[in-house]
């Protein structure tokens, strides 16, 4: 692959969009599969959670989420219109039950008023965060007292092999997430690390790791 390629699969993974969106949707169902499952356990998810979560792509995880308890109720947002579409496709039985709700939104400029939910979270979106301190503040806004706030991405020693993450990605270190949270006004922050199987990019096997900082709402 060259660097025109790479650019371009940066800005698909930023937002997906255009004609590649759903294949790359896909693409990330596959290669986050370790990462999502970790961070649903870490949610340590229980009767009648109302959860959030930012970038849900095409909602392909949702049903791990639901599936836990009857009770439980689902918030997604993207900021990509296409994988907004796909999550309703895929989550419409959810829908209709009123268990889970997706909207087209961008994680600065969330759609909600007062506090809402008991557990936010977010995958693999970190990096592109252009304000990180504007999304923590809106975080906090709808976030319950005492909520808590999980932030899952991959640790700045693996991104920086990764050859595309050159192009607009904001990378961070287990010290520096902890940091990040705790100096945007969150609490009891702590790091999960986890190991996931090695990938190979551009025909190089990567190791690959889950980091997630768990912290609480004041």
């Amino acid at each position: 692959m060259n660097e025109e390629t790479f650019q371009s699969i940066a800005a698909q993974l930023r937002q997906p969009h255009g004609e590649y969106a759903i294949e790359v949707g896909q693409k990330m169902n596959e290669g986050n599969l370790h990462i999502n499952l970790n961070t649903i356990e870490a949610l340590r998810l229980t009767a009648n959670d109302n959860v959030l979560e930012l970038g849900m792509g095409n909602g392909f995880f949702v049903k791990n989420i639901l599936s836990v308890d009857h009770s439980i109720h689902y918030t997604g947002c993207d900021f990509s219109e296409v994988m907004v579409n796909e999550a309703i496709k895929c989550n419409e039985n959810f829908i209709q039950a009123g268990r889970a709700v997706f909207h087209f939104a961008n994680a600065s400029q969330l759609p909600f008023t007062g506090v809402t939910f008991n557990k936010i979270f977010t995958i693999n979106t970190l990096y592109f965060w252009e304000d990180v301190n504007a999304v923590l503040a809106g975080i906090k806004k709808v976030l319950q007292s005492g909520g808590e706030l999980f932030i899952s991405i991959r640790p700045k020693y693996v991104m920086e092999h990764y050859p595309f993450t050159k192009y607009g990605f904001s990378m961070f270190s287990k010290d520096e997430l902890k940091d990040l949270v705790t100096a945007n006004g969150f609490h009891k922050a702590e790091i999960i690390e986890m190991d996931e199987p090695s990938q190979e990019i551009n025909g190089e096997m990567l190791i690959v790791k889950t980091l997630i900082v768990r912290a609480e709402n004041l």
